[in-house]
């Protein structure tokens, strides 16, 4: 199998862009956090009763480890649209690995990721204005500031998105 090289006609992303791709990768931590807190027994600003009506027990941990893990990675993708390995997928990438990937393929995932990501998640930005009576006051406030970083997820993945389209564009590629 042949590998594809770097384009040398692509831009370098803008320094703002770069620091977009990172913080994006890195907002999903503090909940995400929280979350491995609740899946490994701690109730994590929960009343007993609330924790035990979660579920975050057994496969209610196994969920949640699993919703973890998989926002980061999802997160982590975000830098593939200003570093070199989103040109061209590593070699260790199963069936798709040296290869290039479709650049409207990716705009596209990117941007639809982007719109869903805001959508869903511009609800913790009204944390504070709905009831949690499933916790405590304190556990609560801490949540929502925890979940916060998240409403700023789907922006900053739009803004490094636009950034990537226009970079190739440029390019004419």
């Amino acid at each position: 199998m042949t590998t594809t090289q770097l384009d040398t006609r692509l831009p370098p992303p803008p320094r703002w862009a770069v620091r977009a791709a990172h913080a994006a990768a890195l907002v999903t931590l503090p909940s995400g956090g929280w979350r491995l807190l609740l899946a490994a027994g701690f109730t994590a600003g929960y009343t007993e009763a609330g924790y035990e009506a979660m579920g975050f027990t057994d496969w209610g941990a196994v969920y949640v480890v699993g919703l973890t893990v998989g926002g980061e990675l999802l997160a982590l993708l975000t830098l593939g649209l200003v570093r070199p390995w989103g040109e061209v997928l590593p070699r260790w990438v199963p069936l798709l690995g040296g290869r290039r990937p479709n650049p409207r393929a990716v705009t596209v995932t990117a941007s639809l990721g982007a719109g869903a990501l805001t959508l869903i998640l511009t609800q913790f930005a009204f944390w504070w204005a709905f009831p949690h009576p499933d916790m405590t006051p304190l556990g609560s406030t801490i949540a929502g500031i925890l979940y916060l970083p998240l409403v700023s997820w789907g922006p900053l993945l739009a803004a490094v998105t636009i950034t990537h389209h226009r970079r190739r564009r440029a390019a004419g590629l």
